[in-house]
């Protein structure tokens, strides 16, 4: 027996960072719902729930010209719950699979629910796979990091000027080596540093600033950024650190691009130390993006194991924040 037709109006599918839930009040009589279509990546989605005898859970893209040419490789993770008193939840293994139709993809469950029934899809990566061949690349992290202003000439001459040391005036001793740089520069892009080099202070007089709260490396990531010069693989791996010296030295594009990227990946183990970041550094974006994930998704289940040594060391402000959110999560109907 099927419904008469493949979305119900009593389902809702919503989406934050990389997951998707897919909520149905009531799943009885019907042995096939298909969700509303999503955007994740180039890509439209749907998830799909069939009950016979076992119960079979689908992810696939919509059939159209982008997901012909450019296939995704999706790394996923699914669970499906059952809310409620004797609640029940399957969570699958982590699956990585080429996805081009309905079929592509089945997940069986050796169980079927009645009544409310929560589907989640948490992308672990997305890749393109090329048609000539080639090896696939990942969507991410490339997507939506802002490029410099800078034309491509003056980015050579900044590049140049960084790596080779031409006419460099000031020294950067970081807790693992020492690197150099141009006053100028620094100056330029950020207000404590023109500071510095303003008034009569000791970084004016010795032209040597002590960053010892950073490695070379990512003071090197830093510097790669001021110049216009920083690579993506770069700005991730050090992502945390340059947010720290973001704040610190008050560079708001770099403290912008931090909080943005960071937003874009929150997972359940991940997200009580995003949760600390945001709020150590103001940033309202990643925190309210923390706490839809914890409460209004559900996933503050899936972190009890942290929670207490999280509340331990919470900020008491921090703490009345979350537990107003519990109480708007869960409030009745």
């Amino acid at each position: 027996m099927s419904c008469g037709g493949a979305n119900g109006s009593d389902s809702k599918l919503e989406t934050i960072s990389r997951l998707a839930q897919w909520k149905i009040e009531s799943f009885g009589p019907c042995s096939y719902r298909r969700s509303d279509a999503f955007k994740l990546g180039f890509w439209n989605w749907y998830l799909s729930v069939e009950k016979n005898r076992y119960m079979y859970i689908r992810l696939f893209p919509e059939p159209c010209r982008v997901s012909k040419e450019q296939p995704p490789i999706a790394r996923f993770v699914l669970r499906v719950s059952n809310p409620g008193p004797g609640r029940r939840s399957y969570i699958s293994p982590v699956h990585e699979k080429l996805l081009r139709t309905s079929e592509d993809f089945v997940w069986l469950i050796d169980s079927t629910f009645h009544g409310c029934l929560v589907v989640d899809v948490e992308f672990l990566d997305l890749k393109i796979s090329p048609l000539n061949g080639g090896e696939p690349y990942s969507i991410w992290p490339n997507e939506g990091m802002m490029q410099s202003l800078a034309s491509k000439s003056s980015l050579q001459c900044l590049s140049r000027m960084l790596e080779e040391n031409i006419h460099a005036d000031v020294t950067i001793s970081t807790s693992s080596g020492a690197l150099k740089a141009h006053k100028a520069v620094l100056a330029a892009s950020s207000p404590v540093f023109e500071s510095m080099f303003l008034h009569d202070l000791k970084e004016k007089e010795s032209s040597t600033i002590e960053i010892e709260d950073m490695s070379l490396e990512s003071c090197a990531a830093l510097l790669s950024y001021i110049y216009g010069t920083i690579k993506q693989d770069e700005f991730w791996k050090h992502r945390l650190s340059l947010l720290g010296a973001a704040n610190k030295y008050n560079i708001a594009g770099l403290k912008q691009c931090c909080e943005e990227s960071l937003l874009e990946d929150i997972n359940s183990s991940n997200v009580l130390e995003r949760l600390h970041e945001a709020w150590l550094y103001q940033l309202s974006k990643l925190k309210k993006g923390c706490l839809v994930y914890l409460f209004d998704f559900g996933k503050i289940c899936d972190v009890r194991d942290e929670i207490n040594s999280f509340f331990r060391h919470a900020d008491r402000e921090l703490m009345l924040e979350m537990f107003q959110e519990i109480l708007t999560a869960w409030k009745p109907g």
